[in-house]
């Protein structure tokens, strides 16, 4: 069996679970990650333990035994020419245009392979659709909006919608709950930019102490509606319905493990004997925001390596390709 090296930027909450998740792998292996403050490599393969203790005592996974601090830790990866496969960006998309300006990094530097990211908002993949040409240009596969939503709950829209002769409306509905928002900061600045009175550019200029302030007032609750999410620019281009049939929505809970409510996506539309119906896919509520994002993302990678081990590069996303689960 043929192990695939992957590499995890981002090492956040969302980094460390997804490190986490690639232990209990047989056809991944974490071999390289990285963080703002430096990276760590090991060809053999990386101890999650390790790296989370090198975060958590020292800050960063540059301290850690095959570690190395650096000013851009993307920028040395990319001149070490390291052997990675593909590449999960568990990266804070704060500002809206990081994402994008990451990828357009791997485009200079003539790197070769996969990455897949976990973006949220339809104006960071409209950005991303920009760079199509590019990333077909440079050998890249690129696959984005690989996480829950957009990502699990977006497929299972594309999948639902073959029931009926036109879609009237997606309906995705999140619950999650964390114990502590420290452990996903990036997160939770990401839902703040949703709420009324904030954008990207304020909930990222929040410190930790203006965050805990605002959690303090709603009770650790952020109830979102009426979302940017990029499910509908993804749903729209695979033809699926209109972006503004789409709809997306939420309550995070960041006090308490347990969902508030759980996620699902809807799916209403016409069959062709003229019946109106509604498909709904409900995740369980004893799968964390985590196993929902981290495990799509890492399907999708390996989706991503087969195509581009058959010479297909260029710009995909959740709503495009199914998953390969990973053993």
């Amino acid at each position: 069996m043929t192990v695939l090296r992957v590499g995890v930027l981002g090492f956040g909450g969302l980094g460390q679970a997804a490190a986490r998740m690639l232990a209990l792998k047989q056809q991944m292996s974490l071999v390289v990650a990285g963080d703002s403050q430096g990276y760590a490599y090991n060809p053999a393969g990386l101890d999650w333990q390790s790296l989370q203790q090198a975060v958590r005592e020292q800050g960063s996974v540059g301290f850690a035994e095959q570690g190395t601090l650096c000013a851009d830790p993307i920028a040395t990866l990319l001149e070490c020419g390291l052997a990675v496969d593909g590449y999960f960006l568990a990266l804070p998309n704060l500002p809206n245009t990081f994402m994008a300006s990451v990828a357009r990094q791997f485009i200079k530097a003539g790197w070769r392979g996969v990455l897949v990211d976990a973006i949220k908002r339809t104006s960071a993949v409209e950005q991303m659709l920009t760079l199509q040409a590019d990333f077909k240009q440079a050998g890249i596969t690129y696959i984005t909006g690989c996480g829950a939503t957009p990502g699990l709950l977006t497929a299972a829209a594309v999948l639902a919608a073959q029931s009926y002769s036109e879609v009237h409306s997606v309906r995705i509905t999140f619950g999650v709950g964390i114990a502590n928002w420290e452990h996903y900061r990036a997160t939770v600045r990401e839902d703040i930019a949703h709420l009324a009175g904030f954008d990207v550019e304020r909930a990222r200029a929040l410190s930790d102490a203006e965050v805990a302030a605002l959690l303090d007032e709603t009770d650790g609750l952020l109830k979102l509606e009426d979302m940017e999410h990029a499910d509908d620019i993804l749903l729209e281009l695979a033809g699926i319905c209109d972006r503004e049939r789409v709809t997306v929505g939420g309550v995070v809970d960041t006090r308490n493990p347990r969902k508030p409510l759980s996620t699902n996506v809807q799916v209403t539309g016409r069959t062709f004997e003229g019946k109106i119906s509604t498909h709904t896919f409900t995740l369980g509520d004893e799968t964390s925001m985590a196993a929902n994002v981290c495990g799509p993302a890492f399907a999708y990678l390996k989706a991503g390596i087969e195509l581009y081990r058959r010479g297909c590069y260029g710009l995909w996303s959740s709503a495009d390709l199914m998953p390969r689960f990973v053993r």
